[in-house]
């Protein structure tokens, strides 16, 4: 969804600051109707530009605070499957379909070295996989943010 107007941006700038945030105060810091905050959150909400709220939970939290991204090859007959599979592993955080040599790449989290290559063995063993190479992620230096493009329009 790119069609926001300022009023989608100034709702969602509100959320980017303090994602619990109810919607009557939203409203009541933009000076706008508790309803028309609600209907542009449902808008928005269909339309895909919220994610779900488990996002704000960092793996950390869970006692997974290893943290790699897995570069995956795949049989090209059987992508449906390993992708099937790969949604099963709930260490597996996301999967990007990227352009390039790598078929499918992960973002995925361990409780610790040794639970990052049993993490990384079951998806070797997912139907449909052929290869994969683990990069372990030593720190974040920037962390996931979308304020700045909301400053955008």
């Amino acid at each position: 969804m790119s069609d926001l107007d300022q009023t989608d941006r100034r709702i969602l700038r509100e959320l980017d600051s303090d994602a619990r945030m109810p919607v009557a105060m939203i409203a009541q810091r933009l000076g706008l109707a508790r309803g028309t905050v609600q209907a542009r959150l449902d808008k928005l909400d269909a339309a895909g530009a919220l994610r779900l709220a488990s996002t704000r939970i960092t793996p950390q939290a869970l006692g997974r605070p290893v943290a790699a991204s897995v570069q995956v090859e795949l049989d090209q007959h059987s992508i449906a499957e390993a992708i099937a599979a790969l949604a099963d592993i709930p260490e597996v955080l996301e999967c990007f379909a990227p352009a390039g040599d790598t078929d499918l790449l992960l973002r995925v989290v361990a409780r610790d070295p040794d639970d990052l290559y049993r993490v990384s063995e079951e998806i070797r063993l997912c139907p449909g996989i052929r290869r994969t190479s683990t990069s372990l992620f030593l720190r974040t230096v920037i962390p996931y943010r979308v304020t700045g493009l909301l400053a955008e329009g």
